[in-house]
Formats: C-alpha cells, sequence, structure tokens
C-alpha cells in the first residue's frame, strides 16, 4: 500500500444505521479507516451523494451486497490519499470521483481504480451529485434500452436526480424527450434542462396527452421510477416493438396488470440495478462514461443539478428533505 507524506488517521467519522427505520436512526459513529484492497483508492471524502436507494436501505427494504460496506451512500468525490500497491491509473492527490457499493456516508471510503473519474472542471459537490445517477441512467437507456438518435423517449419523474439526467442524456445524444413531473414550477425547470414536452401529472394524463404529441404512434422508449399502476400505462403508451426500462419501484408492483398489451405490441420490459452488478460491469460503465459522456460534462453541456446540501453530521435532515417530495435534482452532503 501507497501512502501519503503525512500518516493517515486511525479512524474516521462515519453516518451509521443504527436500526431500520426513520431518519433518526441515522447517527454518527466512529470507526476505524477501511483497509485498502486490492485495486482500490482510499479517498478522503469532500462531498457524497444523497440517493433513493440510501432511504431504502435506511428503511431496512434494500441491504447492501454481502461484499460491500453496511455504511450507506453509493458515490463519493474527493481527493485520493492511499492506493493499493497493484493500483497504475491513479496517484495520491488526485482529485476524483466514483461509485460505490456502499460506505459513502464517511470521510474516507474506497474505490476502485476502475470506475473512479477524475473531477477535472468540477467541483467536489458537482462531481458526488454525478455517478449513481450518471451510471444507472447510461446503463439503462443506452446499454440496455439502447436509445437512438430520432428516436422518443417518456422519461417519468423528469426533476428527480435519474430523471433530470436521462432528460440532458437523451437530449444530448439526439432523441426527443417527453417528461412527466408534478408541478408548473417543474415544468419549467425540465424543459430548461432539455425536454421537448413536459407534462404536469396533477393536471393532464399523461396517457393522453403523450399519444397526441406522438400522433399516436406512442413512444419508443418509457423510463420508469415509478411502477405501480404506471405499468399499464407505460403499456398504453408505448409504440409497436416498444422498450420499457424499469430503474424503480416507488409505487410498488402493479396490482391485476392486463399483459395483453405487451405481447399485441411486441414490447420489451426489462430493468436493472447498478449495486449490485461487479467490478468488470460498473468498469465497463465507467469507461463508456469516460469517453462519451465526461467530455460534455467538462465543457458544462451537462451539468447535474444540485437543490441542496448539507453537513456529513446532519445526514438525517438531508434525508427527511429527500422524503417531503419537495425534491428537484440532487442533495449532497459535505464533508469538513
Amino acid at each position: 500500500m501507497k501512502l501519503p507524506h503525512h500518516d493517515l488517521p486511525d479512524s474516521m467519522t462515519v453516518i451509521d444505521i443504527i436500526e431500520p427505520g426513520g431518519p433518526e436512526k441515522l447517527q454518527p459513529l466512529n470507526v476505524i479507516l477501511p483497509p485498502i484492497t486490492s485495486g482500490h483508492l482510499l479517498v478522503k471524502v469532500m462531498a457524497a451523494g444523497v440517493n433513493r436507494p440510501d432511504v431504502f436501505q435506511r428503511k431496512g427494504a434494500y441491504p447492501p451486497p454481502p461484499d460491500a460496506s453496511p455504511i450507506p451512500g453509493l458515490e463519493v468525490s474527493g481527493i485520493v490519499v492511499a492506493i493499493a500497491d497493484d493500483v497504475t491509473e491513479w496517484k495520491i492527490g488526485d482529485k476524483v470521483c466514483g461509485l460505490v457499493a456502499g460506505g459513502g456516508y464517511a470521510e474516507y471510503c474506497l474505490v476502485h481504480q476502475d470506475i473512479a473519474l477524475p473531477l477535472g472542471n468540477l467541483s467536489f459537490i458537482e462531481a458526488a451529485a454525478i455517478p449513481e445517477n450518471f451510471f444507472t441512467v447510461w446503463a439503462n437507456m443506452f446499454q440496455l434500452g439502447k436509445l437512438q438518435a430520432g428516436e422518443t423517449v417518456l422519461i417519468h419523474g423528469g426533476t428527480s436526480g435519474i430523471g433530470s439526467v436521462a432528460i440532458m442524456l437523451a437530449k444530448a445524444f439526439g432523441a426527443q424527450v417527453i417528461t412527466t413531473v408534478g408541478s408548473a414550477e417543474k415544468v419549467q425547470i425540465a424543459q430548461s434542462i432539455g425536454a421537448d414536452h413536459a407534462i404536469n401529472y396533477h393536471d393532464e394524463d399523461f396517457v393522453t396527452r403523450t399519444l397526441a404529441l406522438t400522433r399516436d404512434k406512442g413512444v419508443n422508449m418509457v423510463i420508469d421510477l415509478i411502477g405501480g399502476d404506471y405499468i399499464a400505462k407505460n403499456y398504453a403508451v408505448a409504440a409497436k416493438f416498444g422498450r420499457i426500462i424499469q430503474i424503480g419501484m416507488m409505487k410498488g408492483n402493479p396490482q391485476n396488470l392486463n399483459m395483453m398489451p405487451l405481447m399485441v405490441k411486441r414490447l420489451t420490459h426489462t430493468g436493472s440495478t447498478m449495486r449490485s452488478r461487479n467490478i468488470q460491469e460498473k468498469s465497463q460503465i465507467a469507461q463508456q462514461i469516460k469517453q462519451q459522456v465526461w467530455p460534455l460534462v467538462q465543457q458544462g453541456k451537462i451539468q447535474p443539478i444540485i437543490n441542496k446540501t448539507y453537513p456529513l453530521d446532519q445526514a438525517a435532515d438531508a434525508h427527511r428533505f429527500m422524503e417531503s417530495g419537495d425534491l428537484i435534482g440532487k442533495i449532497v452532503l459535505v464533508v469538513d
């Protein structure tokens, strides 16, 4: 293991889930630093993104993989302070961001060298808001869904972290974008980041409106974080041979789902999670993002929307805000 010129502390502060439950179950805890394993960087965390899976983990509904840290947090940015002996791509002092399977709500975190990305022009806060959403959208919308220029995609939750990134990437690669949001303010925000049409689902039925916008042809792809009764509506709004990509299930499983539209239209309904993927899969995604998306990020053509920041020890407040329904874009924890 290669160390910095100064010695590292023996312990660090993390935010632990003391037991499943509400935000109050997130408590600061002092623990030893994680041992550096093959291929990994030890990063002094400057900022950590907050994501919906963190909330599910806190509630006991989304346990970490067996080999992952039980500490919540799926994305970090910071400074490399030590590296494993076999690390060749990075050096001590490099500023990086990265996707992790857990351990982000902490002062120090392990990041695999093949999944780290250089900060470049980004601030630590901006960079911490990128990995989880960008990896998820790229893997689902482009690798799995194979979105093509000229196609039309319906993106639910267009001002969420996932939804906003999906809008920006879909537009950047030449697609037409329709999105659903929950307020007039969110309509304006969705359009400002690239949506061609934003539907306030409180005012309009998104199926009727989307079919009207597509002249009853439907959309080539649906990116869905919602699940529940949205699934039948996604089948209704999809074009022949359309692809429904399931990224989340906030409304849970559908009840009495009629599968006939899926068969008649020859739809494909698939989806995936990110956290359980192995290093090789995540590395492949990272390399494609580095080649095809990172130049757009560094040029400022695609930027994460940062809604609020909180100090690390106020992670419980960050979760309360995420669950309030007022969130637009991302929440980031800042580490002193």
